[in-house]
């Protein structure tokens, strides 16, 4: 099993070693390719050309492009993304200091969104055409339909400008609350470790509005294919068989069914988490969530490279890892699958 497992590894990584050399140059030439001067805009309106011209070779972008590449990827190689014009930081540091809040805030709206849509999609799978199965589609419909930003705002709107039941969103935790020990970075978890009731209250409080923005974006296709895989799963002959064999209601629909239902559901799953570290950007805007999403799209607007590039890459490495984690739960999850396949 271990050598299967670091054969799976070994193959995976591979493979993806030509992907995420793509990610590199395509985005390191998608960048040059942006309208405007990075040195004029960071030298500032007033600046004469030679001081324009002393920031361009401070950045380093009076060399060529293949020079430009070259010094890129060899930093690359030493781990270092660059260095932050905007904040005068390397890009790693940016990146490891804010990555925690983005990984809370997604993991907290995936979570939420599969405790929702999973038993959504097998209550209508169950039930076909009743008007619970209708509700789960018309629920799961609106959801996906508006845009994050909208939803985020209106949540904003409904409850802390008219309810009042939700703080402000400014961030993870509100400044009348002293930041829990670092140990995780993720402030639910070492508010926890540090037996804070009242500080893992504000960080949930803060987490719960921007949570239930991403999760009901991703509820849709999640219990869509949660309702088609377990119809598909309920109409085949061995489910019939074990009903034949007198077996009861509930061992057949979640030990036969939805076991057998579950490979493409964490395909699907699989494929919205990689969505949803992307995507977070807006809803990190609207809440103010310090996380990589706001700070790559800052840096952006800025004409800053290095954290844009630093972004895709940590972006790429971890749909590389999503995908191989979803390999190692095919063979969890149905041991026919082996995982040496």
């Amino acid at each position: 099993m271990r050598a299967s497992f670091l054969r799976l590894l070994s193959r995976r990584l591979t493979a993806a070693a030509p992907g995420l050399a793509g990610v590199v140059v395509v985005t390191f030439c998608l960048m040059r390719a942006l309208p405007g001067d990075p040195a004029a805009y960071f030298a500032g309106n007033a600046a004469t050309k030679e001081a324009i011209e002393q920031v361009r070779v401070k950045l380093g972008l009076d060399k060529s492009l293949p020079e430009q590449f070259a010094v890129y990827v060899r930093d690359l190689a030493h781990g270092d993304l660059g260095q932050s014009v905007t904040t005068g930081q390397p890009v790693r540091a940016e990146m490891l200091a804010r990555l925690p809040a983005s990984l809370e805030l997604t993991l907290t709206a995936l979570l939420l969104a599969v405790a929702v849509a999973l038993p959504a999609g097998v209550l209508a799978a169950t039930r076909p055409g009743t008007w619970v199965d209708q509700a789960v589609r018309v629920l799961t419909t609106a959801g996906v339909s508006l845009p994050t930003f909208f939803t985020g705002i209106l949540l904003v709107y409904v409850f802390y400008y008219l309810l009042g039941w939700s703080p402000s969103p400014t961030g993870r935790l509100d400044s009348l609350f002293p930041t829990p020990p670092r140990v995780t970075s993720f402030y639910l978890v070492d508010s926890l470790i540090a037996r804070d009731s009242e500080t893992f209250t504000a960080c949930l409080r803060q987490l719960t509005l921007p949570a239930v923005t991403m999760a009901l974006f991703v509820m849709a296709p999640l219990a869509r294919m949660t309702r088609a895989s377990m119809l598909g799963v309920l109409g085949s002959d061995f489910i019939r068989t074990a009903r034949a064999s007198g077996l009861s209601r509930r061992t057949v629909l979640w030990t036969y069914g939805f076991r057998n239902a579950m490979l493409p559901v964490v395909t699907t799953l699989g494929m919205i988490f990689s969505f949803m570290l992307g995507a977070n950007v807006l809803v990190e805007k609207v809440f103010a969530w310090p996380g990589i999403g706001s700070f790559a799209l800052e840096s952006l607007l800025a004409s800053d490279y290095a954290p844009v590039q630093g972004f895709i890459l940590v972006m790429a490495t971890l749909y590389v890892l999503l995908n191989l984690t979803i390999d190692i739960l095919y063979g969890l999850i149905d041991p026919r699958v082996r995982i040496d396949a």
